[in-house]
């Protein structure tokens, strides 16, 4: 690693099963693993980046619990979940709240903080974003081990037709939802990871385990890029927007109440119907409004002091729906939420280039009419903290 670094200027590691690092001679786990601590106390390695894959393959699962605080961890709690709600599997909204909002439930113990968790929804192991929504089942047949390699359990799905389908409907969706679960991981808190490839939809013809396959399976087609440019616009946009707000790269965990800009909480939760959630409904969709934190804030948080501020917090409001319907949703009415001057920043129910607005400076929202989301789709507004513009009106319905 030291070699890495000095040599070729390496800025971080990802330690593939790294719990197998916390293992004895005879396979014991170690409270404080030799090995681990010589890498974190390393003088030459403190300015890189030292990821885990907390789990190895003799049963560990150390997600949440590494042995050491100096390490981020691939959060494989964060993927299931995201790809669960989306697929739309029966109550999974507190699920996808907890994953929105940091994963405080893994990381808000022993001083660690969201940028402990690194946020994926798919990676080198595994499907890549296009096949997850175009196979129920995994196609490891060429790996010549009968397909029973790779992992069963991917919660996928395919949406009427294993594969490639050439209808309009079946498309639309799986389009949708490769918007829905991009823009879900750009706007949680946390340290987003994304797969190459998955932003020009790179297939793998549904091998999840193509690590042999050293041919157009694993190859990236450049091609792609060109072809899909309205994917690739929009995960630039949501990356630009991600690194011009604060408000998405919380280094604390939020915690409610009114502590952020005019008295605003700095996270709150609502249903459909306007009014504040209610987790122990079954319910299929949900409203997350993360407030824009004061510069006081900012400069509190951990670390943050030293190297400033970048960016213009701004509040960011959710609206998520993984049901198979369309449906209608009220504007929050508590905490004022409503009367801030909304503009549109993203729908996924809409194609390019209505799906996305640069620096979410899309058209003023009248927020007393309900927004229709269609089935399985995402919309996302922003607020700026100090507000000088009246709403005027606009229709999300679908069009």
């Amino acid at each position: 690693m030291r070699h890495w670094v000095h040599n070729y200027h390496i800025d971080g590691f990802r330690f593939d099963l790294a719990s197998v690092l916390s293992r004895d001679r005879n396979g014991e786990m170690l409270p404080n693993p030799p090995i681990v601590e010589l890498i974190t106390e390393d003088p030459m390695l403190a300015d890189t980046k030292i990821i885990a894959e907390a789990w190895d393959a003799a049963g560990a699962y150390q997600v949440g619990s590494f042995a050491s605080l100096r390490w981020a961890e691939w959060n494989g709690r964060y993927r299931d979940d995201v790809r669960r709600y989306w697929r739309g599997d029966y109550a999974q909204t507190g699920h996808l709240a907890t994953r929105l909002a940091g994963s405080s439930d893994l990381y808000g113990d022993d001083d660690r903080a969201p940028y402990h968790s690194i946020n994926f929804v798919t990676s080198h192991d595994g499907y890549t974003l296009n096949d997850l929504v175009s196979y129920r089942d995994k196609h490891n047949e060429d790996n010549s081990e009968g397909n029973r390699d790779g992992d069963n359990n991917n919660f996928s799905d395919n949406y009427g037709i294993e594969g490639p389908a050439r209808r309009a409907d079946i498309e639309g969706t799986r389009a949708r939802q490769i918007r829905n679960m991009l823009a879900t991981l750009l706007l949680s808190q946390g340290v987003p990871m994304t797969l190459a490839g998955d932003e020009c939809r790179r297939t793998q013809g549904g091998n999840n385990n193509a690590y042999c396959q050293d041919n157009p399976v694993s190859w990236f087609d450049w091609n792609l890029v060109e072809s899909h440019a309205d994917l690739v616009r929009f995960v630039r946009e949501l990356v630009r927007f991600r690194l011009g707000n604060p408000t998405l790269r919380r280094r604390s965990f939020l915690r409610g109440g009114a502590s952020e800009s005019g008295g605003l909480p700095d996270v709150e939760w609502f249903s459909p119907d306007g009014t504040h959630i209610d987790w122990h409904a079954a319910d299929a969709s949900l409203v997350c409004f993360f407030g824009a934190p004061t510069r006081a804030t900012l400069l509190a948080e951990d670390d943050v002091a030293a190297g400033g501020v970048e960016g213009t917090p701004r509040h960011v409001l959710i609206f998520s729906h993984a049901g198979s319907l369309p449906r209608l949703f009220h504007f929050p009415r508590p905490l004022g939420v409503a009367s801030l001057p909304w503009r549109l920043f993203i729908q996924t129910g809409r194609e390019s280039p209505d799906d996305i607005f640069p620096d979410g400076r899309g058209p003023l929202v009248d927020v007393a009419k309900p927004l229709e989301l269609l089935e399985r789709s995402l919309v996302c507004l922003v607020a700026e903290p100090d507000p000088v513009a009246v709403p005027t009106s606009l229709s999300l319905s679908p069009g």
